[in-house]
């Protein structure tokens, strides 16, 4: 306001660009932090001067000590400190003991398919009703922790965790199930001696083995074989410097949750109901600590406790992911950034699908189908509210898929896809599905 009144006399005055007559004000006195001189002493002629001569290029530009945006002072100076003492554990976690209960028994399920596996082998059950048994026990497996989850009513991370735990079991079990009867299809073909020639790992077609099982169940890979390739040794040194580093970017992921995002999604509205600037506006805002949490998540799991585990357990295969963000489509985005899920995708899903006869088209939207049904699953259980934004936003990359091959094939250019990629799926879509589910549950909560 200062600043206009001083132009409005600047503007009256007959000699506008008339030598300095005064001192211009110390940056505690005059600068209001962002470029104008605040009410005061410095109004009148001696304002007008002031704000004339701080357009001119002898004019100092750095007059105070400021902190950037994102440094620790700045965020402190806005919102204080915010990680507050239960964000890692607080008495609510004690009540959700039923869905501990609940993680420690999913191994019975595991426990059951090879029991399944062994009367199979001995000859006990039919063929029909081993895969009735699988069925029921892969569904189980689901449906279990679904129905503990809304039961007890748990914490939305709880809740999280215990099914992100089924879902892998699931997909053990759906993989033991479906290379054990591969393997007893096999042992009656014609070819199986052609095969072992090739493949020598496969040493006996119809022996099943409880420590296999168990090694396969803990190991980090979705697909079930006998043998794995395994490495010599456990570089202990090595693995303790993995374990620090995975304590500090998820103690890192934890702050910038608590410190950047929450702050920005409280003070939000549902990005569908409100105004659509402000949506926007709120989006973009989120989208780069969202971005920074998610890369986060990615080099703590994908990277650090995979081969942590994969050290361990001396498992020689360590190819859990490519480099995705080099990505030129979406479609190479999805084959290279989660290994383990592609290859059981390829292995039970899209090949199967092929061998009986569908187009590859199909093959490949019933593949994102179920990945979409379990994205789904694993959040919206948690949440207790089904509106299908996770859905959505996975059977939404079909058209993306199609789009980034059009451009890539019309421009030739590589870089189109990986911009479109960075720009739906990292810079709008998951800001977006955070505050879709945010003021969702929030909703719910008001209801209840």
């Amino acid at each position: 306001m200062a600043s206009s009144r001083g132009g409005e006399a600047l503007a009256r005055s007959p000699e506008p660009h008339s030598p300095l007559r005064r001192r211009p004000p110390v940056a505690a006195e005059g600068d209001d932090g962002r470029g104008g001189v605040r009410r005061g002493e410095d109004q009148g002629a001696g304002g007008s001067v002031w704000a004339d001569f701080s357009r001119r290029a002898s004019a100092p530009v750095h007059r105070r000590v400021r902190e950037s945006p994102l440094s620790s002072d700045a965020v402190f100076k806005q919102y204080g400190l915010l990680i507050r003492a239960g964000f890692w554990f607080s008495s609510k976690s004690l009540r959700d003991w039923p869905l501990l209960i609940c993680c420690v028994t999913l191994p019975v399920f595991p426990l059951g398919a090879f029991t399944t596996e062994k009367m199979a082998q001995h000859k006990f059950i039919s063929e029909p009703l081993v895969i009735c048994l699988h069925v029921v026990l892969t569904m189980a497996s689901i449906l279990y922790p679904v129905y503990v989850i809304i039961r007890f009513d748990s914490a939305v991370l709880s809740g999280f965790t215990l099914m992100f735990f089924a879902i892998i079991v699931w997909s053990k079990l759906v993989s033991y199930a479906h290379t054990n009867y591969d393997r007893r299809v096999l042992s009656k073909s014609i070819h199986k001696d052609d095969i072992h020639s090739h493949f020598p790992e496969l040493d006996d077609l119809k022996w099943v083995s409880f420590k296999s099982l168990v090694y396969f169940m803990v190991a980090p890979t979705l697909c079930y074989q006998l043998n794995y390739p395994r490495t010599t040794s456990i570089r202990k040194g090595w693995v303790i410097h993995q374990i620090v580093k995975l304590v500090i970017f998820t103690g890192l992921m934890g702050f910038i949750i608590e410190q950047y995002i929450n702050p920005i999604i409280k003070n939000s509205q549902h990005p569908l109901r409100g105004n659509l600037l402000y949506a926007i506006e709120r989006v973009l805002k989120l989208s780069i600590p969202t971005l920074y949490v998610w890369l986060c998540m990615f080099y703590c799991f994908f990277h650090l406790w995979l081969n942590i585990l994969a050290e361990l357990l001396r498992f020689g295969d360590r190819e859990f992911y490519k480099d995705w963000w080099n990505a030129k489509t979406i479609d190479e985005y999805w084959r290279m950034w989660n290994m383990p899920v592609h290859k059981w995708m390829i292995r039970h899903i899209y090949f199967p699908c092929l061998q009986n006869g569908l187009p590859k088209g199909v093959a490949l939207m019933i593949a994102f189908f179920l990945s979409a049904i379990f994205h789904e699953i694993c959040v919206a259980v948690p949440c207790q509210i089904f509106k299908f934004w996770a859905f959505i936003g996975i059977m939404f990359q079909i058209p993306l898929i199609v789009l980034t091959k059009y451009l890539q094939n019309k421009f030739k250019n590589t870089t189109v896809g990986n911009m479109i990629f960075w720009l739906f799926f990292c810079i709008l879509g998951q800001p977006m599905c955070i505050l879709l589910y945010y003021h969702d549950v929030m909703n719910r909560k008001v209801k209840l």
